[in-house]
């Protein structure tokens, strides 16, 4: 039969885009960056930090308008203090979510205090770097923003497939993350309080945002100085709404 050949990576790294563990001559590892492009593909989501809490929040659009979408999840808990938003494959997240709670738990049984939030970033960090150097396995197809409040204060944290993990002052990731961190460059402010932040995280989503943003398509979670971790109602999403119009 005929030979098809694909042209999906330039020349010359082809023949690399088919084995993870392989360097290609240019020293990259394509399926790293192959995992970003399933991220960029993903909803938008954010991350913001204030002096008296962290916000993450997320676009929340199910396929169908026959799909009950108060089944659909996007921001998990993973302990009482630490929340966590992705954009990417939720399938694959729900893998990190268990693994990271995990961790938490084990943290707490033998320490008996929760676990500093970089120090589970670091842990579910370490989970998908394994992931991109190991036989027989993809990477991670998501990023994750990490938001937790511990004895160092407020912390917001991205994850990307690659097992590289960053603190931010405020970050977005998906579809629309380029104008997005454009906008939150402009709207930023060291002094910024969690109203404002909740405040600024719903005009970032908007920027992008295809259609009529309603309670039921947008996901916010908050963790103040308090230590806990919520996301927040509908109802409660409803005013922030209508506070930002």
């Amino acid at each position: 039969g005929p030979v098809l050949t694909t042209h999906t990576a330039s020349m010359g790294e082809s023949e690399y885009s088919f084995s993870l563990t392989t360097f290609s001559p240019s020293g990259k590892l394509v399926q790293i960056e192959y995992a970003l492009n399933a991220v960029a593909a993903g909803f938008t989501s954010l991350g913001i930090k204030a002096t008296n809490g962290v916000v993450i929040a997320t676009e929340k659009k199910v396929g169908s308008s026959l799909i009950d979408d108060s089944s659909v999840k996007k921001i998990s808990l993973l302990t009482d203090h630490i929340g966590v938003v992705y954009s990417g494959m939720g399938p694959d997240v729900r893998v990190l979510v268990r693994k990271g709670r995990k961790q938490a738990q084990q943290y707490y049984r033998t320490y008996g205090e929760p676990i500093p939030v970089s120090q589970l970033v670091r842990e579910i960090a370490s989970i998908m770097q394994e992931f991109t150097q190991s036989g027989g396995v993809r990477p991670f197809g998501a990023s994750l923003l990490v938001a937790g409040v511990d004895e160092s204060g407020p912390q917001l944290f991205q994850v990307d497939p690659s097992g590289s993990y960053w603190a931010w002052k405020a970050s977005a990731i998906g579809k629309h993350m380029v104008n997005a961190k454009t906008f939150l460059e402009k709207r930023y402010n060291a002094e910024m309080e969690m109203e404002d932040a909740i405040h600024t995280a719903i005009l970032t989503l908007k920027e992008g945002f295809e259609g009529q943003m309603t309670e039921t398509n947008i996901e916010i979670g908050i963790v103040g100085l308090d230590g806990s971790f919520k996301e927040l109602s509908q109802a409660e999403i409803k005013d922030y709404l209508g506070e930002v119009e």
